[in-house]
């Protein structure tokens, strides 16, 4: 198919007169799409806006957070979701918007480790859906993968329209690999749901890996609480040590609201939740302090570091009431909550562990050490964002016993 042909261009149109409104955010490839949206008269009665967050920061204040990886399912979700929810503001209330998101790893300008792919995935009324290819490397220079891309968006975008047309698999080859999932099928409950949490109605909500939404799981044996503003390695290699040493499977969680913070706002939810997506559930929550936590997960054993552990027997985080601590403390022993803590870095450069901590002797069982042989991480999601901005890298220093 090639985008001179007449049933190319009456697909682009076919397009435009959808009744649709579409916004497209692409990255690593594939920009040319937007080229051959405009190329055909009609343009605007789809078209909103197109995004071409390029740079890993631009792609980060895209998103509201930055990816673990640019080139994944979950970034091409995340950034539909996030093209949609920027055009809900740009348009009137009603409007049926589909949001695209798609990112690439193509031939470049240095010899490429990774595998030549791509992700596109659409959100609109509907659910979302992605759909990931695999491209045979040497088979096509830069331009003829950029051609590729570029009208697999456009087969993709018409998917999202309800448009009949070809699947992005037919321009690729037999022996190359393509796969298309459907991430949620739920109409805007998902969406309203998670609405529903940041608007106080829920305490609680549990995010299967494939994007079901469940009001009332099962709680988690194994709960590892953070922001994860990015997930990195570091959070998978601890989850992983913490399931093999309590034998039970891990949950990751989000308190949307914070102590001294703003709550998050809904986009930024699901962004973050995109990170986990295939990978693990997740816990959404309200619950910003471990004292809530364990009213909302009696019995289960929190993952936190060390630093996290100093804070939980510290009066100074009790507004300096040493009798609040301890009724908090007693509180949470008493649902039979316990902590798994892993050593830190401190400010200072010093590995901080368990026994470093002044825990009163009456809390000794609530806390647990994970050894350093076991894990060790020296860097920190902060440490990646402040990276991220100041040059656009940075390398994880991990210490961890290999899996056994």
């Amino acid at each position: 198919m090639s985008p001179s042909d007449a049933a190319w261009q009456q697909l682009i149109s076919t397009l435009h007169a959808s009744g649709r409104k579409a916004a497209l955010a692409i990255t690593g490839g594939g920009s040319g799409a937007v080229g051959e949206l405009l190329r055909v008269p009609g343009g605007s009665r789809l078209l909103i806006e197109a995004q071409v967050p390029y740079d890993e920061r631009a792609l980060a204040v895209f998103l509201g957070f930055a990816p673990a990886q640019t080139c994944s399912s979950g970034t091409a979700i995340a950034m539909a979701e996030s093209a949609r929810a920027r055009a809900a503001r740009l348009v009137t209330a009603g409007t049926d918007l589909v949001g695209l998101g798609a990112t690439a790893a193509l031939v470049s300008d240095r010899p490429r480790k990774g595998e030549h792919r791509f992700h596109i995935a659409f959100a609109n009324t509907a659910g979302i859906a992605h759909c990931t290819c695999v491209l045979a490397k040497g088979r096509r220079d830069r331009a003829h993968e950029e051609d590729l891309v570029s009208r697999a968006i456009i087969l993709w975008l018409a998917r999202a329209c309800g448009i009949a047309a070809a699947s992005p698999r037919s321009l690729i080859g037999a022996d190359e690999h393509y796969a298309e999932t459907i991430v949620e099928q739920t109409g805007t409950a998902a969406v309203d749901t998670i609405d529903q949490l940041l608007a106080g109605e829920h305490d609680r909500l549990t995010v299967q890996p494939d994007g079901q939404i469940i009001l009332s799981a099962p709680q988690p044996f194994v709960l590892f609480p953070g922001s994860f503003n990015p997930m990195h390695e570091g959070h998978v290699l601890l989850a992983r040590v913490a399931e093999e040493l309590r034998q039970h499977p891990l949950a990751f969680e989000i308190s949307v609201t914070n102590v001294d913070k703003p709550p998050l706002a809904g986009e930024t939810v699901r962004g973050r939740l995109a990170q986990f997506a295939w990978k693990s559930p997740v816990e959404l929550t309200r619950a910003p302090t471990f004292l809530e936590k364990s009213r909302l997960f009696p019995s289960t054993t929190f993952v936190i570091g060390a630093d996290t552990a100093e804070r939980l027997v510290a009066p100074k985080y009790y507004g300096d009431d040493e009798a609040r601590m301890h009724v908090a403390l007693e509180e949470i022993a008493s649902s039979g909550a316990s902590f798994l803590v892993a050593v830190r870095i401190d400010a200072a450069g010093r590995v901080r562990a368990l026994n470093d901590i002044p825990v009163p002797r009456r809390y000794a069982d609530l806390f647990a050490e994970i050894p350093e042989h076991r894990f060790r991480v020296d860097t920190s999601s902060s440490e990646i964002r402040a990276r991220r901005s100041a040059d656009g890298d940075v390398q994880l220093e991990i210490h961890s016993e290999p899996r056994k």
